[in-house]
């Protein structure tokens, strides 16, 4: 997809989703374009998950703008389903924002220095 502007390595996505998992049972995520965008904007997201499988592209390309724009780390997960899946959601999501890992903080924080640093 003509937005994915980072290869997340294939071993991240597993400890992402699990983040993903534990920081929805004991902190606070934001899920859906809209929420995501919001949360980016409010500057409350510390980390942003996007899933590469969407379409229109149009719905989420603005994403990773806005996550350089406000110096919030984001990564990219190959599919909706995954990413509804982690956050215990039947239908899947294109976007999710993790305000707060709780548990996960720091399984959060391993990730963030793991990733791939985003081209300007």
């Amino acid at each position: 997809m003509g937005y994915v502007d980072l290869e997340i390595p294939a071993e991240l996505i597993p400890q992402i989703l699990e983040m993903l998992s534990v920081a929805k049972d004991a902190g606070k995520i934001k899920k859906g374009v809209n929420e995501t965008t919001k949360s980016i904007e409010r500057k409350s997201a510390q980390f942003v998950v996007v899933a590469g499988d969407v379409t229109p592209e149009e719905v989420v390309v603005h994403i990773p703008m806005l996550c350089k724009e406000h110096s919030i780390p984001y990564a990219f997960i190959p599919t909706k389903k995954d990413l509804g899946k982690a956050v215990g959601i039947e239908v899947g999501t294109s976007a999710i924002a993790v305000e707060n890992a709780g548990g996960a903080t720091e399984k959060l924080q391993d990730i963030i220095k793991k990733l791939p640093k985003p081209q300007k």
